[in-house]
């Protein structure tokens, strides 16, 4: 860098080349800075050796417990290890779970642990290193633990012993937390069993994660979903609320004027209620830039040198960044960012003297407007209704619903909590029936990166001061983000995508015109599953409106587990499945029936033949489940795909006796995970797979692929992928004569990913 700011000095009399080379010192500094940080991060991490055996230690819950039905989750920062040569990172999340209750037939609860933020505790714990789901357009959990230093996750291990050594670490940001959880107590127990007590809770201290998942469903459909955090508006509105105070109060004391101005004073109290409320929050970002724009517009108030907004503005971000690198990873960096930009786009140096509501219902048209490409970017979706829910929704929450929490929340009356929840409880009303509308949200595929920046520039161009000649040919820029569509399927081809569920099996298959998902993957806990966390998200992303199929094996939970949430999300016009007729999937599905060997479709080009469980195997109730799975043969060009779901030998060789030849297949879904009880020898050497893919869960407790299994499958020559390593598998299936075969993660390659050991990634390639 030394050298480029040596040039830049000696071309300091010529204006361009100046600039260039400072920005490319600035990019250089940037990018060193946050390789360093990245590095020291990287090497606090934990071994491969101690994954998954127990490790005692020491340390201090760190964060704001979070209790689920089963289990309570929370950070810990280690202090020490006991266990002789183990090593664990500083910073761990686990997961706590509860003694089963004694009567399990009623329904019992389990008995949770009480735990407080700031206690140290003893505990011996099984970690592994941060891991996650890979799969297009899909939330990367690893870069999110990353980003919170978490570098290991694991579980308690309480028969071992657990054992509270202080009830309080005292360091401030452990205050912080404790005084977070106090207040959360508090709201919790003036409003029991209350619908909106998590959301007021995320309101008073950013605890997001009390809110229930179908209520962000609402929040996120009718575009609110802003305001039901600290959001930069509310601390804003009670940093000017103390302000305001402040000054009120100041100015009536003549001595105290001498001293410091009023405004002055005023300005150093809201700036630290901002900070207050902006801890409280959890230090978001949202709430953190609003507390860097606060403190920017304080200190030249101070130094009587108002700055503009846009200099403002970026001494926020500059300071999120410095403070945070991977913040530019999290999307309410890009949104929080791009709102308050243009806000001040359309308000900034503007000369017309709108009425308020004018002027309020043009920032709404320009924030919904220019936040669209993000959005559709991002998520895939955007809320046509946003405006109108935003207009009831802001006044309400902002001006209303947070003081009275806030208040109420430090006064020991609970009336002005239970007003606060009244209003609330009326508002989720009237979101919830918004959110029903039939266009109550556009969904569409996720439109290309160029597209992308199209559309952007499109709606600077549209948001331009009245005047500015042929800003309607914004509206054109904005046309490839909802016409540029992945280019189909020929006909006579079928892409096939493993999606990384875990543990679990999910199978998108797609031709020119038509859709098929075989089996949802499976259910991680309450309102949780693959259906709504990664196979919708996917599809979706993918241009996939509509299931022509959803075919459910059977009835274990890592294939059935997101059936319901993929019906309520699109329509499926066909299931089959394998499981009883009185299962309540059956009567979701408009049509519904058994698969059962014989039944076959032709769908573009592209051939599909059931080939198990034969008729009479529903007959017999001695059949294990996993034996009469569906088993599903696709033929497309050249090529046979196979997907056996979970069928065991027994299953196996009853294919091997009625259909021989209608099981060699170049690409096959390893059956059973790779389970020893599957994959017999006869099978294998039947089918003769170019490509296996084993869709497993990272280190799962059944061991799958059994290590006999993967050696059957490389002994006849095939190329293993394999959903824990690789990610979500993508095979193209044609008339061409090789299979082009495309890991995730090969394409999705960052520094913070968990590799398995000894295995690196597998490359995309033909075969």
């Amino acid at each position: 860098m030394a050298p480029l700011l040596f040039a830049a000095w000696l071309t300091r009399r010529y204006r361009w080349p100046r600039w260039v080379l400072i920005a490319v010192c600035c990019f250089a500094a940037g990018y060193f800075y946050a390789a360093t940080r990245a590095q020291l991060r990287l090497n606090d991490t934990l071994p491969p050796a101690w994954e998954g055996r127990d490790i005692q230690l020491i340390g201090v819950v760190a964060s704001l417990p979070q209790t689920y039905e089963r289990s309570v989750r929370f950070d810990l920062d280690v202090e020490r290890i006991l266990t002789p040569g183990a090593f664990a990172p500083s910073r761990i999340a686990l997961s706590w779970w509860g003694t089963p209750g004694k009567d399990r037939v009623r329904g019992e609860r389990p008995t949770l642990p009480d735990i407080k933020p700031g206690e140290r505790w003893q505990l011996t714990v099984r970690l592994r290193r941060p891991h996650g789901s890979a799969n297009p357009h899909g939330f990367d959990y690893e870069a999110w633990l990353f980003d919170r230093n978490i570098r290991a996750t694991g579980t308690v291990r309480p028969k071992t012993g657990a054992r509270r050594m202080d009830a309080m670490v005292h360091k401030p940001a452990y205050w912080i937390e404790a005084a977070r959880e106090r207040l959360r107590a508090r709201i919790l127990q003036a409003l029991p069993d209350q619908v909106c007590a998590g959301v007021l809770a995320a309101l008073a201290i950013g605890d997001q994660r009390a809110i229930p998942p179908e209520q962000w469903q609402v929040f996120t459909r009718t575009g609110v979903n802003h305001l039901m955090s600290i959001s930069g508006l509310h601390v804003t509105m009670v940093s000017g609320l103390v302000f305001a105070l402040a000054y009120g109060v100041w100015r009536r004391s003549a001595r105290q004027v001498l001293r410091l101005p009023a405004r002055k004073a005023a300005v150093l109290a809201g700036l630290l209620a901002a900070l207050i409320y902006t801890l409280l929050a959890g230090f978001e970002v949202p709430a953190q830039r609003t507390l860097y724009m606060l403190t920017v517009m304080a200190a030249a108030l101070w130094m009587n040198r108002m700055g503009s907004a846009l200099a403002v503005l970026s001494t926020a971000l500059l300071v999120v960044v410095l403070i945070d690198p991977w913040a530019v990873l999290a999307a309410g960096f890009w949104l929080s960012f791009g709102a308050v930009g243009v806000i001040l786009y359309v308000s900034v140096g503007r000369v017309d003297r709108a009425h308020w509501l004018t002027t309020w219902a043009r920032v709404q048209w320009a924030v919904t407007l220019a936040l669209m490409p993000a959005l559709l970017a991002m998520f895939q979706q955007v809320s046509i209704i946003s405006p109108v829910a935003n207009a009831l929704a802001i006044p309400l929450v902002s001006f209303l619903v947070v003081p009275l929490t806030l208040v109420g929340m430090l006064l020991p009356v609970d009336w002005l909590l239970q007003m606060a929840h009244a209003v609330m409880a009326a508002c989720l009303w009237a979101l919830e029936w918004m959110s029903a509308l039939p266009a109550a949200v556009w969904q569409q595929h996720a439109p290309p990166g160029w597209a992308v920046a199209l559309a952007v520039a499109g709606a600077a161009i549209l948001l331009m001061p009245r005047g500015v000649p042929l800003r309607w040919t914004g509206i054109a820029w904005f046309l490839p983000l909802f016409l540029a569509a992945p280019p189909p399927l020929n006909p006579g081809e079928a892409r096939l995508t493993v999606l990384d569920v875990g543990n679990g099996l999910a199978v998108a298959v797609r031709t020119r015109n038509h859709a098929l998902l075989f089996d949802t993957g499976p259910s991680y806990g309450p309102n949780m599953d693959a259906g709504n966390r990664l196979i919708v998200p996917y599809l979706r992303a993918a241009g996939v409106k509509a299931l022509d199929m959803l075919i459910v094996s059977h009835d274990d939970v890592d294939h059935y587990g997101g059936a319901s949430s993929v019906l309520q999300a699109m329509p499926v016009a066909q299931l089959l499945t394998s499981v009883p007729e009185l299962d309540p999937l059956r009567f979701e599905a408009e049509r519904a029936g058994p698969c059962f060997a014989g039944q076959g479709w032709d769908w573009d080009g592209v051939r599909f033949d059931v080939l198990h469980p034969t008729r009479d195997s529903y007959n017999d109730a001695a059949i294990k489940d996993n034996n009469r799975g569906c088993v599903l043969r696709i033929a497309a060009g050249k090529h046979v795909a196979l997907i056996p779901a979970d069928i065991e030998a027994r299953a196996e060789q009853s294919l091997l006796a009625a259909s021989p030849e209608q099981l060699r297949a170049q690409v096959l879904v390893a059956p059973h995970h790779g389970s020893k009880t599957s994959s017999i020898p006869e099978f294998v050497r039947a089918v003769d797979p170019r490509i296996v893919i084993y869709p497993v869960g990272y280190r799962n407790r059944f061991g799958h692929p059994h290590v006999d299994v993967e050696q059957r499958y490389l002994l006849q020559g095939s190329h293993v992928y394999r959903s824990d390593r690789d990610g979500a598998v993508t095979v193209n299936l044609g008339a061409a004569e090789t299979i082009n075969v495309t890991p995730h993660r090969a394409t999705y390659r960052r520094y913070w990913q968990t590799p398995l050991v000894n295995d690196p990634v597998a490359d995309s390639d033909d075969y």
